[in-house]
């Protein structure tokens, strides 16, 4: 059984701060890599080593594959992991770290290639079982079919990029008369944003919740689930708030979508960390796709289940069984978490720039996710995300009372950050009662006029 002495983090960021710190309380050494524009960041400055591997532009640097691997081989390590974004789901890329004899943190390469491909997620999600948006099977391959599909799925409908993500190449049609345009439409996005204008149709939910499940496989046919985290509260597509349990779902619920995940994710043979997204509306759940990776909102799911997921994610890759079995895993309590960007509250413009104060909230059961500290710059070629604040509760109400508290006390002075936005949230009666939807926050910043 292969160990992990030594692990490249391919990554930036709060996130390689997370799987730095999981390394050193596993007595792992760590390798930073960092672009120039990451010189001082707080994860390259306690890293056991740091390589510089290109310029700012995310493309020179931190999806620059050859100077990763490079920086990997000059340093010794053992172990590569992505983190999220930028390779995290990038299959050439597992699979060049493993040519190379290097340990991949994260799923078989096969696996990763199959959830990266829409269609085929869709395909293989209702092999295994998980329930599908009605729609099309696979791609759309004219407009006869389209109309075919959208008739017997009823208006109104959603064409979708089989690529990509972030909102691009989707598209809402309420009528036939609609479909030809915005097939075109959504093609030619697909096409701009990700080399690829295949699209895919289905059946376009009212009004519904983002709830998604976190998996976790051996790799040899052993999975559990830990449980949902409700991600509704977005914004273009884009998460700003999530929270574990979801306030909608009933023990019974979670058990059964859970159980049906979990044994999806054994028969697969998945290895490593994972999470299925669903729509779910009305009681029922419709499977949209699954991120083969460590999430942004993974805090909350330790909070509740007291498992550290990185730790696990590496001892999975080391070839050790899950520290759980399912009937092990127990959940406690709520936890809520708030991504805190360097962006206007209102305007959501982006805000780089020095921070020329820090103080990050404490107490107990809060935690804060960041590399900020005062003195950093922050750069502007990056995602805008500087921080998440975690807080955890015995109940909803304690969770929301703790979080009001600790925005109270976080300090960031210099950048405009989204702290007066998740500030406002809170007094919210809506919010407060966990009655939201994922079209609910754009009908409340417009309502603020925003």
């Amino acid at each position: 059984m292969p160990e992990i002495k030594k692990l490249l983090i391919a990554n930036r960021g709060e996130i390689a701060l997370r799987i730095h710190r999981a390394c050193h309380e596993m007595g792992i050494q760590t390798v930073a890599v960092h672009s120039t524009a990451d010189a001082d960041a707080m994860h390259v400055r306690l890293a056991d080593q740091a390589v510089c591997i290109g310029p700012p532009a995310a493309a020179d640097s931190y999806l620059n594959i050859a100077n990763i691997i490079s920086a990997a081989e000059i340093t010794g390590a053992d172990a590569i992991h992505p983190g999220y974004g930028f390779l995290s789901e990038n299959a050439k890329f597992a699979e060049i770290v493993e040519a190379h004899g290097l340990i991949f943190v994260g799923p078989k390469p096969e696996h990763i290639r199959t959830m990266g491909d829409k269609i085929e997620a869709k395909r293989t999600a209702g092999a295994l079982g998980l329930p599908l948006v009605p729609g099309s099977d696979g791609a759309i391959g004219d407009l006869a079919e389209a109309k075919a599909i959208a008739a017997r799925a009823g208006y109104p409908v959603i064409i979708k990029a089989a690529s990509g993500g972030g909102g691009r190449g989707m598209k809402v049609c309420t009528s036939e008369d609609e479909l030809e345009t915005l097939m075109q439409q959504a093609g030619s996005e697909a096409k701009a944003a990700f080399g690829d204008a295949t699209v895919y149709l289905e059946k376009y939910l009212g009004n519904p919740r983002h709830i998604e499940i976190q998996v976790f496989g051996d790799g040899n046919g052993q999975a559990i689930h830990l449980g949902e985290r409700d991600c509704s509260l977005q914004r273009r597509h884009q998460k700003v708030l999530e929270e574990a349990p979801s306030p909608v779902l009933s023990t019974e619920e979670r058990d059964r979508i859970g159980t049906v995940c979990a044994k999806a994710m054994a028969d697969m043979g998945y290895r490593g960390a994972g999470t299925i997204e669903f729509l779910w509306e009305a009681g029922e759940f419709y499977f949209i796709e699954m991120n083969t990776r460590l999430q942004v909102e993974h805090p909350v799911t330790e909070a509740i289940t007291g498992l550290d997921l990185v730790r696990e994610q590496i001892r999975v890759a080391e070839g050790h069984p899950l520290t759980l079995r399912q009937e092990d895993v127990v959940f406690r309590g709520h936890a809520i978490e708030c991504r805190i960007n360097a962006e206007h509250p209102r305007t959501f413009a982006p805000s780089p720039g020095l921070v020329t104060q820090y103080h990050a909230p404490g107490g107990m059961n809060v935690r804060v996710d960041s590399g900020l500290y005062a003195g950093y710059r922050i750069p502007p070629y990056y995602d805008s995300m500087i921080a998440k604040l975690i807080v955890y509760g015995t109940t909803r109400a304690g969770a929301l009372r703790r979080l009001r508290r600790a925005l109270e006390e976080f300090v960031i002075e210099g950048p405009t950050t989204t702290i007066p936005l998740h500030q406002a949230l809170l007094d919210d009666p809506e919010f407060q009662a966990g009655e939201y939807t994922i079209k609910w926050l754009e009908d409340w910043l417009e309502r603020q006029g925003s």
